[in-house]
């Protein structure tokens, strides 16, 4: 739809402006918001005559128009070729080199830089593998779709620390919010996708005026089994504030406490069954919002408490 609407207006605007014999009122013309202050700037002076052109006198200055525009510096490609020497002693024939210097992935031709590019291509740009090799192949290197591959899950491995650092990151604090998204994925042999999840629990106090920066842990999983979030969840202890989904339910006990997303309320009711109550022996935490404009849909039996927020009750 966005490609198609992004068709439409590029074709409007190579049309020639048709003449109107209404009188329209000018359009207020936008404010253009200043180019980023953090882009390196060029600066081109063009310089005028060192006379006047009408009679000759010599100029002074009096002020300048300054414009900016933006403008594209196409990225390049360089090879680091690392020389080492050999030396050699001349009273006992020892040879002396210095050791090899490290590589992010053992016999690989990519450097730490490039990792990153291709990284952040496929995971935030989302240009498959295969693409990024046309691009390559454009500058005139051939890459194969294998090899990318390999310097993919190379670096995964690399970067696995880091995932575990901010997973601990997370889990360490008092209150956490959890959910999960499905996501497609390529299914070899059968020319489709199959549905995986993403797992995705944040830490985020700064409404509360914490000063800890926010981090959000990824995990993935196959399927939407109850045994994911467990295993997920196993060092954690304290507040998780999800959706209604079972998984999560039955996580909530003595070392985890529940706090109901009031923005999901409509699929959780606020009265649990007479069964669930004695499961639980408690009623859930509601996380209510600063304002209820609308509810989803009317619900029955809302304690007397929460009316002036939701409303009376109705007959659904």
């Amino acid at each position: 739809m966005q490609l198609t609407l992004e068709d439409l207006e590029a074709s409007l605007s190579e049309l020639p402006a048709q003449p109107s014999s209404v009188a329209k009122e000018p359009p207020t013309k936008p404010a253009r918001r200043p180019l980023p202050a953090h882009l390196p700037r060029q600066e081109i002076v063009h310089q005028t005559a060192c006379a006047c052109p009408e009679c000759g006198g010599a100029l002074r200055p009096l002020g300048e128009d300054v414009s900016e525009m933006l403008e594209y510096v196409p990225g390049r490609y360089q090879v680091i070729r690392h020389v080492r020497p050999k030396l050699s002693c001349a009273i006992c024939q020892k040879i002396v080199q210095a050791p090899a210097p490290s590589r992010p992935i053992a016999r690989g031709l990519a450097g730490p830089g490039f990792l990153a590019h291709v990284l952040v291509s496929k995971y935030c740009d989302h240009l498959p593998l295969y693409r990024q090799c046309q691009i390559y192949a454009r500058e005139g290197f051939d890459l194969d779709r294998s090899t990318l591959a390999d310097w993919v899950g190379g670096a995964s491995a690399l970067l696995e620390p880091l995932v575990n650092a901010v997973g601990r990151y997370v889990f360490g604090t008092y209150k956490i919010h959890g959910d999960d998204t499905p996501v497609p994925v390529l299914c070899p042999g059968r020319r489709t996708t199959k549905e995986g999840r993403l797992w995705t629990y944040v830490r985020d106090d700064r409404p509360a005026a914490s000063p800890d920066p926010p981090a959000v842990f990824f995990r993935y999983s196959p399927d939407r089994k109850g045994e994911r979030p467990r295993a997920h969840l196993t060092n954690f202890t304290g507040v998780l504030q999800a959706d209604a989904y079972a998984g999560f339910d039955r996580l909530y006990g003595e070392r985890i406490k529940e706090a109901a997303c009031w923005a999901h309320y409509p699929e959780l009711p606020v009265i649990r069954s007479a069964r669930e109550r004695k499961h639980h022996g408690r009623f859930p935490a509601l996380v209510m919002p600063n304002i209820v404009r609308k509810p989803a849909r009317p619900i029955k039996n809302v304690p007397i408490t929460m009316r002036p927020i939701s409303g009376p009750p109705r007959t659904m």
